[in-house]
């Protein structure tokens, strides 16, 4: 299984339950068991996106997890044995969230084992039309042997897309609108 959890888009006490579950009883709306991403992805891989926004003690808990490869959901005892393959992502730097204390420098260096950087749309311009052709392909605006306008091309790369590829892609949305 492949499973990804945004770490900026819940509020702490949720992103904690999110990932690692939590039993019946474990808190005033805990009605029934509830299994966490981490679980969710048992045997797959668990995709952390935005992981610069998780907070200092879940990323505590997170680094335990890690370390033990075991999981303990919210208000149990038990154990739960993980094969999980973690991917983080951020856009944030966070060699400098480290240095100013605000991200693990352990969980850093365990996470860090294998990391690329990807650069800026506006650094890489040369994908801007395979990434243009595949929204287009993507939203059906684009029909298999065709080519991408030359003039629609010709302005996208004159764009510097501060958004990225989201950017792009919210772009390309619009035209399907249109």
């Amino acid at each position: 299984p492949f499973v990804a959890i945004n770490c900026a888009s819940l509020p702490d006490t949720l992103l904690e339950s999110e990932l690692f579950g939590y039993v019946e009883g474990a808190f005033t709306d805990a009605l029934k068991r509830k299994k966490g991403q981490f679980e969710a992805a048992n045997g797959g891989i668990l995709f952390l996106d935005e992981i610069g926004d998780m907070p200092l003690a879940l990323q505590a808990k997170l680094l335990g997890v890690i370390e033990r490869r075991r999981i303990t959901p919210l208000g149990s005892v038990n154990e739960i044995e993980l094969d999980v393959r973690l991917v983080a992502a951020t856009n944030q730097p966070l060699e400098l969230l480290v240095e100013t204390g605000q991200f693990r420098r352990d969980l850093f260096y365990r996470l860090s084992g294998f990391s690329f950087h990807l650069p800026a749309l506006c650094n890489r311009r040369e994908d801007i039309p395979l990434l243009a052709e595949y929204f287009l392909r993507k939203r059906g605006l684009l029909q298999e042997g065709e080519a991408v306008p030359m003039e629609l091309l010709r302005s996208f790369m004159a764009y510097d897309w501060p958004g990225n590829i989201r950017e792009l892609d919210n772009r390309i949305r619009r035209v399907e609108v249109m």
